[in-house]
């Protein structure tokens, strides 16, 4: 993910994983709707899903990474 600074708005995302057709769709809608890290980090997400993992690497721009988990929120 890559994000502007000050504002922390999203600009790009790559997704290399099997189900990123699915994951980079949300990612383009946060690009199109001018969605900040913020506010995608704190989203909900349902759980044990790929696009999760989008709201988990918003949320490594603001927070320590050691304390992040598969389950950070």
């Amino acid at each position: 993910m890559v994000a502007e600074r000050p504002s922390g708005r999203i600009v790009g995302a790559q997704i290399l994983a099997a189900a990123a057709g699915e994951v980079i769709q949300t990612a383009a809608i946060a690009i199109s709707r001018r969605i900040t890290v913020g506010d995608l980090a704190d989203q909900s997400f349902p759980y044990l899903t790929m696009a999760e993992g989008l709201k988990l690497c918003a949320q490594t721009f603001t927070k320590d990474l050691r304390r992040l988990s598969c389950c950070a929120g």
